[in-house]
């Protein structure tokens, strides 16, 4: 390989498109030619292959990025590290979800949420394990290459500021609206903390599992979706900014800020330990 070639295949920029198309072009080829068929073909039921399917799925994305960057980087892959996982996955799942329940225990004090009923028939196994396969898309992607090649290159800071920059294509999701933008850059700034503070992908992914999870338990459309199912039948009643309106409980006010808190305590943290990194753009 020229040196000239191998200059280019180690930019940044390259690598994130690179890991991008490679990781997802296989994980989305061997899930529709190869488990789709195959599952399909020996359980007729889909709401019993279809979770199978997405939890081998997982596993064929978490595959993918592992063997490319081993062999693209020649490095230890210490974003998917499973050393801290049984912790890292229990206290990401129960931030999240506490992070929603808390703004839920807020309206229900105003007077703005009421169960009405309570049943898991509206909330079949195969809408969880989609909620598994989306985050992990995302927090691979976005978390584990992007805001980590951009740490790498330009800096903690810079890459914070492209993290929040790259949530924004969620603005497109339905119902968004102007504090919806605001939002979106306060979850990649949260995110990207969680990343960063710890440099694997577990707590990010987990707590993005945990506030998945929590918004249709309470009876909340998820990111502007009502097809999420629910555990608990409910109604919102009150303002669109306190309550999230048709976009759902992770729009209100409430849960941004504290959303918002999460990334500034982390943030905080990282600075005292050292975490913080400079570029190395214009080190020679």
């Amino acid at each position: 390989m020229s040196a000239t070639l191998k200059k280019v295949l180690q930019f940044p920029i390259i690598k994130i498109i690179i890991g991008i198309v490679v990781c997802f072009a296989l994980f989305v080829s061997i899930q529709n030619f190869v488990l789709k068929p195959f599952f399909y073909s020996l359980i007729q039921d889909k709401n019993i292959a279809n979770p199978i399917i997405h939890c081998v799925s997982i596993l064929v994305l978490l595959g993918s990025y592992f063997f490319l960057f081993r062999l693209y980087d020649k490095r230890k892959i210490t974003e998917l590290s499973l050393k801290h996982l049984p912790k890292e996955m229990f206290v990401g799942f129960l931030l999240g979800f506490l992070t929603i329940s808390l703004s839920i225990f807020i309206l229900y004090l105003l007077g703005y949420y009421q169960v009405i009923s309570i049943t898991t028939t509206n909330y079949p196994v195969k809408l969880f394990t989609t909620l598994l396969v989306a985050a992990l898309i995302e927090d691979l992607l976005h978390r584990g290459l992007i805001v980590r090649e951009m740490e790498n290159w330009l800096g903690t800071n810079a890459a914070i500021v492209i993290g929040m920059v790259v949530e924004l294509q969620h603005i497109f999701n339905p119902h968004s609206n102007l504090f919806s933008f605001f939002y979106y850059l306060i979850w990649g700034f949260s995110m990207a903390m969680m990343f960063i503070y710890t440099k694997r992908i577990w707590l990010p992914y987990f707590f993005h599992i945990g506030w998945n999870f929590a918004q249709p338990f309470y009876g909340s459309n998820l990111t502007g979706l009502d097809s999420m199912g629910n555990i608990i039948q409910s109604e919102f009643n009150g303002p669109e900014f306190l309550t999230g309106g048709a976009v759902g409980i992770e729009d209100s006010i409430f849960t941004a800020l504290f959303l918002l808190f999460i990334g500034i305590a982390l943030y905080y943290l990282a600075k005292k330990e050292g975490k913080i990194v400079k570029s190395k753009l214009f080190k020679r």
